[in-house]
C-alpha cells in the first residue's frame, strides 16, 4: 500500500508509517499545511510577485521520513519526481498520479543532485564513495559520465543541470567527503572546487575554478546566463552570474545575490520569466557574543538568524531583488518545477517533500 493523502488522514496518530516492505513512507499529518486562502505561507515581498501566487493553492506535504532531502528532478513521461535522501543513501520517488512516495534506488552512492537529460534519462551526482556523475539508461543500466579530471578523482559531485545542446554541467564541492554523515570522509585530490561541463563526446572541462565550494546552478531561460551558488568565501553565500558563450565558455562574472551572513542559499531553479526560486534557510552561523545564560549560568550563543524565519523558498527577480518567499516548516535544500504544465513547485526540505502550485512555469 502506497502512502496517500487518504491513508495519511485515516491513520490519525499512528506516527511514521512504512508500507509495502518498508519502501513507502508517510506521516500522519494533514497534507495541507494551511487551510486559509490565500495561503499565508506564500509571502509577497514585491508587487511583481503577486501574479505568481495562486489564490486558491496551498503548500502540501507529500512525504516525509528522510534525513536530508536533496536534488529533485521531474520526469514528465512518468509524471514522477525523483529526489535524494543523502544520509539514508537512497533515491526516493514521488508518483503524482498515484500519490505514492517510495524508494527508487538503495543504495545510491550517497547521491545528491539529479536531473533529466533531453532523452528523458536520469543524470545523478553520486557525491561520495564513487564520487562520479552517472546516467541511468532506459534499460536500467548505469553509464559513468565523469569520475576524474586530469587523472585525479573528483571531489563530491553536488548539483547538475542539462543544457539544451545536451551538455551536462555540474558542481564539485567537498561536502560529500568532509565527514561520515553524507558519505565517507576522504582527502580531496583536486586542488580546487570546480564547475564542470561534460560535452556530447564525453570530454570533461573545468569551466569555473575560482569558487569556494560551488553548489546549486541553473541557466537563464535563453541559456545566455549561468547562475552558480558559492557556498563560502565571498564572505556570504552568493549567486554569481556568468555570460555563456557560443563555445560553452563563461565570462563577465558578476554577483547577482548576496545572502546575509546568516542566510543559506542552496539549490535553485529558474522560471520562464527568468526569476530564481531558491532553497533557503539558516546557515547555522552563531552571533559573535553570547546573548544570555541558562539556568546553570552557562553562556548561550544564539544563531544569527532564526530557522523559523528563514526556512523556505526565496524568489529573486532576474536583477537579484527578492520578490517572494514561501515559508516552510523545514529548511528547503533544493526544488524543481513539475506537473503536466510545469507549474507545480516541488520543494525538497530536510525531512520532507512539499509542493505548491504557482503562477510560474519552469524554464526548459
Amino acid at each position: 500500500m502506497g502512502m496517500t493523502r487518504r491513508n495519511i488522514l485515516s491513520l490519525g496518530g499512528a506516527g511514521l508509517v512504512a508500507a509495502a516492505a518498508g519502501k513507502a513512507w508517510g506521516q500522519s499529518l494533514p497534507a495541507i499545511l494551511n487551510q486559509r486562502y490565500p495561503d499565508p505561507s506564500v509571502e509577497i515581498l514585491d508587487p511583481s510577485f503577486a501574479k505568481y501566487r495562486i489564490y486558491s493553492a496551498s503548500v502540501e506535504k507529500l512525504g516525509t521520513g528522510m534525513r536530508w532531502a536533496e536534488g529533485p528532478a521531474y520526469f514528465p513521461e512518468e509524471r514522477c519526481l525523483l529526489l535524494s535522501d543523502i544520509p539514508n543513501n537512497r533515491i526516493m520517488k514521488y508518483d503524482e498520479v498515484n500519490d505514492t512516495f517510495t524508494v527508487f534506488r538503495s543504495p545510491a552512492n550517497f547521491s545528491n543532485g539529479n536531473a533529466r537529460d533531453r532523452e528523458g534519462r536520469l543524470i545523478t551526482c553520486e557525491h561520495s564513495i564513487t564520487r562520479r556523475v552517472t546516467r541511468t539508461e532506459k534499460n536500467g543500466s548505469i553509464t559513468v559520465l565523469a569520475d576524474a579530471f586530469e587523472g585525479k578523482r573528483l571531489n563530491a559531485p553536488n548539483d547538475v543541470v542539462v543544457k539544451s545542446d545536451g551538455t551536462i554541467w555540474f558542481t564539485d564541492p567537498l561536502f560529500g567527503i568532509n565527514g561520515y554523515y553524507e558519505g565517507e570522509k576522504e582527502t580531496p585530490e583536486q586542488s580546487t572546487t570546480n564547475v564542470y561541463r561534460i560535452d556530447s563526446d564525453g570530454k570533461l572541462t573545468a569551466i569555473i575554478t575560482d569558487l569556494v565550494n560551488p553548489n546549486g546552478l541553473a541557466f537563464s531561460p535563453d541559456e545566455k546566463k549561468l547562475y552558480v551558488v558559492e557556498w563560502k568565501g565571498t564572505p556570504n553565500r552568493s549567486i554569481w552570474s556568468y555570460d555563456v558563450g557560443a563555445d560553452g565558455t563563461v565570462s563577465n562574472k558578476a554577483k547577482l545575490v548576496d545572502a546575509a551572513d546568516f542566510g543559506a542559499l542552496d539549490g535553485f531553479r529558474v522560471d520562464r520569466d527568468g526569476n530564481l526560486w531558491c532553497g533557503y534557510g539558516s546557515n547555522g552561523a552563531l552571533k559573535d557574543e553570547p546573548t544570555g545564560t541558562d539556568t546553570a549560568g552557562r553562556k548561550i550563543y544564539e544563531l544569527k538568524g532564526k530557522p523559523e524565519d528563514l526556512d523556505g523558498v526565496m524568489v529573486f527577480n532576474p536583477e537579484g531583488k527578492p520578490i517572494g518567499f514561501i515559508r516552510l516548516p523545514e529548511r528547503c535544500a533544493n526544488l524543481a518545477f513539475g506537473g503536466p504544465n510545469g507549474n507545480r513547485l516541488y520543494m525538497a526540505s530536510s525531512h520532507s517533500l512539499y509542493a505548491l502550485y504557482v503562477g510560474a512555469q519552469g524554464a526548459v
